[in-house]
């Protein structure tokens, strides 16, 4: 074990994320044994190899997440399907708390997107990721017309996205950014020059070119379905919140991420009016309302506005406290700043 927790510890100074194979003894007494395949964050690898060399287990292995796994984008929570794994997972949630524990093997991803079924008839639902920014596209379409929307499409993955369009016989009206990004830039330009009648959205109020320019109420239309936009500055001036139209999802670009938010110090950032913002345009939803956002970088895939509401551990904060905590987290810019913002306040085709 103290072997084990040298390399772990060595292992950290290199990379955030780690796979930490483990194998335990069935409970039949013989010589048979099962292994599983544990993702958590370096901060909490050393306390889970503790935990579950108490539950008759032993640390095999310890590996580094790459690119590719993060594109499974693995919603992070216990799967046990033993008591010793079970066990496991629960000590390693006392010692680590808020840490999430995936216990299946690990697939090799086919592609980079996974889908789930869709909350209501008629609507079919696909969450894609690109792995360089960590950014979710949302694929969103009317079953019976055909009729999709995009949002928040990548530069990068602009050929999968087309080929997934085509593939499902999809007519795509329209690509809407939920604001000005600055760690990537989008495809909706180029997009456009490749499908015939596409038009481009982004709120009025980002300073960035599109055929439409959003405001609150309005709805984007795919078939008898409808995006509801919500304004939600903060993170810039013109950050939109996405709302299906019986408000069971909600695409909240970078106001709301999964147990955070996104940062406040350049691009008309405020935290004073991102506080405002979730809290009275995102949390007053219905507390079952799924939240999508534009990234993660844990392999956290969906949350909920009650989920949010209760844990998120800047959100649930007082707004001075929360103000405080935005304006010192002293972060580096985001490396493409200078190339994405632009290129995407012209619709992402400027010098590329």
């Amino acid at each position: 074990m103290t072997q084990f927790t040298a390399a772990v510890k060595t292992l950290l100074q290199e990379t955030r994320t780690h796979i930490v194979t483990v194998r335990r003894a069935t409970s039949g007494g013989d010589s048979s044994s099962i292994t599983r395949q544990f993702i958590c964050p370096d901060w909490a690898a050393v306390a889970l190899i503790k935990a579950l060399t108490t539950t008759m287990c032993s640390v095999i292995s310890l590996s580094r997440v790459t690119a590719t796994h993060r594109a499974l984008a693995l919603t992070l929570r216990p799967r046990g399907h033993t008591e010793g794994w079970s066990c496991a997972v629960t000590e390693g949630r006392r010692l680590c708390p808020g840490v999430g524990y995936s216990c299946d093997p690990l697939q090799a991803p086919r592609r980079s997107y996974c889908s789930r079924m869709a909350l209501k008839e008629g609507l079919l639902f696909r969450q894609l990721f690109e792995t360089e920014s960590s950014t979710y596209t949302y694929l969103l379409a009317d079953t019976d017309t055909k009729e999709a929307i995009l949002v928040d499409p990548v530069l990068e993955t602009l050929d999968r996205d087309l080929k997934l369009i085509h593939e499902l016989g999809l007519n795509l009206k329209v690509a809407v950014n939920t604001h000005c990004h600055a760690d990537h830039i989008t495809s909706t330009g180029l997009m456009k020059k490749r499908l015939v009648g596409l038009k481009s959205a982004i709120s009025k109020f980002s300073g960035a070119s599109a055929d439409i320019q959003l405001s609150e109420g309005d709805k984007i239309p795919f078939g008898k379905h409808h995006l509801a936009v919500r304004e939600t500055p903060g993170h810039t001036d013109g950050c939109v919140t996405l709302v299906t139209e019986d408000q069971s999802m909600a695409f909240t670009g970078d106001a709301l991420l999964i147990r955070g938010c996104g940062r406040t110090d350049f691009q008309q950032g405020c935290p004073e009016t991102l506080y405002q913002s979730v809290h009275q345009k995102i949390f007053t939803l219905p507390d079952q309302c799924l939240i999508y956002p534009a990234h993660d970088y844990l392999g956290q895939t969906v949350s909920t506005v009650s989920e949010e509401r209760r844990f998120n551990p800047r959100l649930t904060k007082s707004k001075d406290e929360f103000v405080k905590i935005m304006n010192n987290l002293n972060l580096p810019k985001p490396k493409k700043i200078d190339i994405s913002v632009p290129a995407n306040l012209v619709c992402g085709v400027h010098q590329v």
